[in-house]
């Protein structure tokens, strides 16, 4: 098992969500990119749900406020991808469909 450590806390100053990806832009120039999949709450949101983002903190984070969805920063530089077991999500999406 590897740790990451950052010389530098990195931080988040946008998000784009496509249909296939989701990609932070940092404050170091860099831009992370990761499949939509990694995140299920994204891959079935709506185009609205998918724009309806912020930052929190100073950026260490982004929050979907209508999917109760958040992403570090330190998870997506890490490869980490969405923690919610199965269940959770099933649960979750059974009351998008009601």
């Amino acid at each position: 098992m590897t740790t990451l450590v950052l010389e530098k806390e990195l931080v988040a100053i946008k998000v784009t969500v496509t249909d296939n990806k989701l990609t932070v832009d940092l404050d170091d120039g860099r831009s992370i990119s990761v499949p939509l999949e990694w995140y299920p709450r994204l891959l079935h949101a709506s185009l609205e749900e998918r724009a309806n983002w912020r930052l929190l903190g100073e950026g260490y984070a982004i929050e979907w406020p209508d999917l109760d969805e958040y992403i570090g920063v330190e998870g997506l530089l890490a490869g980490r991808r969405s923690g919610e077991s199965q269940k959770s999500f099933d649960r979750w999406l059974s009351t998008r469909r009601a």
